[in-house]
């Protein structure tokens, strides 16, 4: 091939290759503009764009489906503060200066404030259409500037924002609804908690009097009679732990997180473990404390718990079976509380079914008694109160249920309280004159039972009342040294009752002792706010009622709460 025939081939190539390349560019010129006009064009969202001004010069398809305005009839003659709600964003405004420390005009001033500055903007603000309808938006403001970084205008772009904006309405009237309806529940658990108890109290009361009774009963009386306070505390127990799962699941229930001693706690978990450990021939041990081991807990609480899982220990062991009970200390101020027992065991799958409400892994064929809750609900206090709880188990050998919680700092615990069971007997020995104790109660069956339990007492008359005014007009009458009131009462409820009582100078000494079916923590808790000497629940503990039956009188006698003054010394 000659030299000119080659320079020419060459340059053809060239030229091929220049028209590739140039078709390429114009493919994506065509791509670009293609994406910059579906942009422009699309009705999905709104593109505003101004100058430096703020006065519209763009206005997208996707601004006029929104707003309703034709480009014609916005483009050169307003700015976007003027389809926006006029005190958003006057509060824009005034936010801003109050940020900044200085005077911003309402207007797109303030809307386009901080694009300004290099920063974009996101904000909700209320578009304002034609017609004049509304709707919420979410917009973003970016500053456009030239080459040489002067701002030659501003990009809105904005999206319609009703639809989570009604879905956040919705939310917020389900939260409402559901708030009522706990509130509805807690309502209903405090009446139905009363109903219940309020039977049961009559049944427990007279039982406990006939088994303790002169003559004794016969023993086919005490079987019959073991059996009714058998099934009567069970059901009270049953009644409780329902009412605290409810409580616990609609957040209501209330925890008093304090300094407590573990060693006291444990003392008293041991008293009154030990009898049913005993019936059943189990061997039971706990701890000794060299020194003070302080909780950071609430005391009733940590019983529950702490009973629950010994006595869990208890029904599920073997004949002759142990339980031990173990703490140790470990890292960030926490200690682990052990129960290791010599049970049967819990094969994997049932530990992964263990703290299911109502679950009582397949012992609902076997004799021991239960609800399949206590475990879920010492799971749930454990976790509000701070702590964890976790299980070990090897079938064949037994498990060991265990508990961590946060110690407490030695010097914070309370004084402890003495014994003063011994100095209420001497009072009581002492002072033979005959002291009154006035009842307030509209219920004859409750009425009843503690008459007959006040008659036991040689030292002491009872006077009863059985609505609240009369009940305060008898102790007007008659200055009692103690007065026992019922909650729900006729006329007006013994809440009521006690704040007029204290309001009056011949009765605000006298220890007043609530005498309650309202059982449940928020109902006790607002009794002892109101300013009662005790609360006690029904039904009655008649050891329970009669000692703090005693620390009252001595209170009228003396003017002093041993238990208070215990416990300040």
């Amino acid at each position: 091939m000659s030299e000119s025939a080659t320079d020419s081939a060459l340059m053809a190539g060239a030229s091929k290759a220049d028209g590739s390349q140039e078709a390429q560019r114009q493919l994506a010129l065509l791509k670009a503009g293609a994406l910059q006009n579906a942009i422009l064009t699309s009705a999905n969202f709104s593109i505003i764009a101004t100058d430096e001004k703020g006065i519209i010069q763009l206005f997208n398809i996707g601004a006029e489906r929104m707003l309703g305005y034709r480009a014609a009839e916005v483009v050169n003659r307003i700015n976007p503060s003027d389809i926006h709600d006029p005190s958003e964003v006057l509060a824009r405004a005034q936010a801003l200066s109050a940020e900044l420390g200085t005077t911003i005009t309402p207007g797109f001033e303030a809307l386009a404030f901080k694009a300004s500055r290099g920063i974009e903007d996101i904000y909700e603000l209320t578009y304002i259409c034609k017609d004049g309808s509304r709707f919420p938006a979410i917009v973003s403001i970016t500053a456009l500037r030239d080459d040489f970084g002067q701002i030659i205008g501003y990009l809105l772009i904005g999206t319609d924002n009703s639809v989570r904006k009604q879905v956040e309405l919705a939310l917020h009237e389900a939260m409402s609804v559901a708030e009522k309806a706990n509130r509805a529940k807690s309502d209903f658990l405090s009446s139905m908690s009363h109903e219940l108890r309020t039977p049961l109290s009559a049944i427990l009361g007279f039982a406990q009097l006939i088994e303790s009774g002169t003559p004794q009963p016969t023993p086919a009386q005490k079987r019959s009679v073991d059996q009714i306070l058998r099934a009567g505390w069970y059901l009270l127990e049953l009644i409780n732990e329902i009412l605290d799962l409810a409580l616990i699941e609609s957040g209501r229930l209330s925890l008093s997180l304090e300094p407590i001693s573990l060693g006291e706690v444990l003392h008293e978990c041991q008293t009154m473990i030990e009898p049913q450990a005993q019936g059943r021939g189990i061997r039971i041990s706990f701890p000794h404390f060299a020194k003070p081991c302080i909780l950071r807990a609430d005391r009733m609480r940590i019983k529950q718990i702490l009973i629950n899982l010994l006595s869990n220990a208890i029904k599920y062991n073997r004949v002759g079976g142990s339980v031990k009970l173990a703490c140790t200390n470990l890292a960030d101020h926490r200690i682990r509380i052990c129960i290791e027992d010599t049970g049967l065991g819990l094969s994997p799958d049932k530990m992964a079914q263990l703290f299911q409400p109502f679950n009582r892994l397949g012992q609902e064929a076997h004799a021991e008694e239960g609800t399949g809750i206590g475990l879920v609900m010492t799971k749930r206090l454990i976790e509000l109160m701070g702590g964890t709880i976790g299980v070990e188990s090897t079938v064949g050998q037994g498990s060991v249920f265990w508990i961590e919680i946060d110690l407490a700092d030695n010097d914070q615990l309370a004084p402890v309280r003495a014994d003063i069971s011994a100095l209420v007997a001497l009072a009581i020995a002492a002072d033979a004159r005959l002291r009154t104790i006035l009842y307030v109660e509209d219920n004859p069956a409750n009425l009843m039972l503690v008459e007959d339990l006040i008659a036991r007492r040689s030292d002491l008359r009872l006077l009863s009342a059985r609505d609240g005014y009369q009940g305060i007009e008898l102790a007007r009458a008659a200055r009692p040294d103690v007065i026992l009131m019922d909650i729900n009462l006729p006329g007006i409820n013994g809440i009521r009752a006690l704040r007029i009582l204290s309001e009056d100078p011949l009765t605000l000494h006298i220890p007043v002792i609530a005498l309650s079916a309202n059982a449940i923590p928020r109902d006790i808790k607002k009794g002892l706010e109101a300013g009662f000497f005790r609360y006690l629940t029904k039904p009655i503990k008649v050891n329970e009622f009669m000692d703090t039956l005693d620390l009252a009188l001595k209170f009228a006698e003396t003017g002093t709460d041993l238990t208070a003054a215990e416990t300040s010394t």
